[in-house]
């Protein structure tokens, strides 16, 4: 097939575009490279897939100079006009949307780019679908829905008309916008709730990158809620394999074909024995600062995959060992230029 991967650049972008390449579709990734976190990172990411940084100019084509498959453009979803010729250039069978604001924290500091990247340039992806008849719209949504639910684990099935982040609302307005699109013009849409993903290429600004700085640096890391959290940590190679099924697997053709599935590995983690890993494969103990719960956060996210199951027979495989221990592995060849 022939496939847009918005968010090219980003860490779950990069390594969809990657494991696309080595099953032989055709990809344009796309990415607007901002400065949220170190650029440097995104442009090395592309790198791995034969992008060549100087050669990256906003609006024009970068070929890879090792996959004859995959080509780069840098732009911004909120350009429509040039996102609509971009779609009626490159006739796409399908759509992968990564790209968004990431970030719960920094949504209470920064809520306006939040609008205008992930509730603006989502409605240029579905009016771009809508318009030259995309077979199907995979897009990113989050575990961050859930919001304060209790109730777990958290199912596709649950309320979540009471987000607590800025970025968990953008997010939940992502799925009804898809919903409503897929009603009126049989668009087949499917939002995937990603729960704390982490590996090699992962973004800096995430607990994972910043406990194994502070770890190596043998400076204090920021634990919260005293330490009494829970994730349901999911491996990279995991929400990938995911993706690749889902975007291979559009919903019903029956109306309204829209679906939406958790992506998590359905094992929530303790923080602190997130950290004992970590520890254990950098061989050094952290100094840790115990604080108070952060305003937006969450005390444990749990992710009931069943509908994901049922619908591409797939459950991730990666237990939290095996995932760390690559992850450092990864961080400690990349350290000397990962900035946080």
């Amino acid at each position: 097939m022939k496939i847009l991967v918005t968010g090219a650049a980003g860490f779950i972008g990069y390594h969809t575009v990657k494991k696309l390449l080595t099953l032989g579709h055709q990809v344009l990734g796309f990415d607007n490279i901002n400065d949220y976190y170190d650029p440097q990172l995104k442009y090395d990411r592309l790198a791995q897939l034969g992008i060549d940084k100087t050669q990256i100019e906003n609006r024009q084509y970068v070929a890879s100079k090792t996959h004859s498959n995959c080509r780069f453009i840098k732009m911004d979803l909120t350009d429509k006009k040039i996102l609509m010729e971009l779609f009626r250039l490159e006739d796409f069978d399908t759509v992968i949307h990564l790209a968004a604001q990431a970030g719960v924290r920094y949504s209470l500091e920064n809520p306006d780019i939040y609008i205008k990247s992930n509730v603006e340039g989502f409605l240029n992806i579905l009016e771009a679908c809508r318009r030259f008849s995309i077979k199907h719209l995979t897009y990113a949504s989050s575990s961050s829905v859930y919001g304060n639910n209790s109730q777990t684990p958290f199912s596709v099935t649950d309320n979540v008309d009471h987000p607590i982040s800025l970025y968990a609302a953008t997010k939940k307005s992502n799925e009804l916008m898809a919903y409503t699109y897929s009603h009126l013009y049989n668009i087949p849409t499917t939002g995937l709730r990603f729960f704390t993903v982490y590996g090699p290429w992962g973004r800096p600004d995430m607990a994972p990158s910043l406990f194994i700085s502070s770890i190596l640096k043998n400076t204090p890391i920021k634990v919260f809620n005293h330490g009494n959290m829970e994730r349901d940590f999911t491996y990279i190679d995991d929400i990938v394999e995911g993706v690749i099924r889902i975007n291979n697997t559009p919903p019903s053709r029956e109306q309204p074909p829209y679906a939406i599935h958790n992506i998590g590995n359905s094992t929530p983690i303790k923080l602190m024995d997130f950290i004992a890993s970590i520890e254990y494969h950098t061989g050094t103990k952290a100094k840790k600062n115990f604080m108070p719960m952060q305003a937006g956060d969450v005390p444990k996210t749990f992710a009931d995959i069943s509908s994901l199951k049922q619908h591409i027979q797939y459950t991730p495989q990666t237990n939290l060992d095996e995932g760390i221990k690559k992850f450092v592995t990864w961080y400690i060849s990349y350290k000397e230029r990962i900035v946080v």
